[in-house]
């Protein structure tokens, strides 16, 4: 079902021979219509290379409506109108944190500055969240994750299995920021653990954090200037 040929590094994840037939098997009994196409399931992966990742967004699963997810967290393809409502959360929000947002859903220029867009869960059946969250995917997240943990890296929690699937990524060692879910369901949300989505101004801090280790900024909003 799925071209691993395209994985570099990454293929060498023990998930790859241990844990996808079991979840390409189940996926051949789904009933319902899968997204993101099996092409583009771990288009993430395949854009960015483990030594080449600098930020990490972790989100939940796959947008589930039909032509919104494409293998990207929160990303979808450029001509999607209206918004996801996550993306169109996250554009308000960055709005309020640089003045700026990219001109449409299409997030690819972020990976190609060494942001993962990964989500813990990487198929879902159309009009399911979480339909595919017991498949077994969240392996494959704690193996990226262990993966990642050679170099320090900033990391962007949004949502509760984003917190859980980092719980074991070093505070000192790393930048994490824990905030709700962008969906308007958790986008003002907060905890003890966690900040409100809404005003924790990911952006910046991220970037801020990049600079103080001597680290180039990543470029949010304009990929016309990369």
């Amino acid at each position: 079902m799925f071209d691993l040929g395209r994985l570099g590094a990454w293929r060498a994840l023990p998930f790859f021979e241990t844990n996808l037939p079991q979840i390409e098997a189940q996926l051949a009994s789904e009933t319902q219509a899968v997204f993101p196409p099996s092409r583009q399931v771990f288009a993430a992966l395949e854009r960015v290379q483990p030594d080449d990742v600098r930020v990490v967004i972790l989100g939940q699963d796959p947008y589930p409506t039909f032509g919104h997810a494409h293998g990207f967290a929160f990303s979808a393809d450029g001509q999607t109108q209206p918004l996801p409502r996550s993306l169109a959360n996250i554009f308000r929000e960055m709005q309020d944190d640089l003045g700026a947002q990219p001109p449409n859903a299409d997030l690819r220029f972020w990976a190609d500055q060494g942001v993962l867009l990964l989500n813990t869960i990487l198929t879902v059946p159309e009009g399911t969240a979480k339909g595919h969250a017991k498949l077994g995917w969240q392996n494959l997240t704690a193996q990226v994750l262990e993966r990642l943990s050679d170099s320090p890296r900033c990391y962007l929690l949004w949502g509760k299995d984003a917190h859980k699937a980092a719980a074991d990524v070093d505070p000192t060692a790393n930048f994490k920021l824990h905030s709700s879910h962008p969906s308007p369901l958790g986008v003002t949300k907060s905890g003890a653990t966690f900040e409100s989505f809404r005003g924790s101004r990911p952006f910046s801090r991220s970037n801020a954090w990049l600079r103080s280790r001597g680290h180039q900024s990543i470029n949010w909003s304009d990929p016309e200037a990369l």
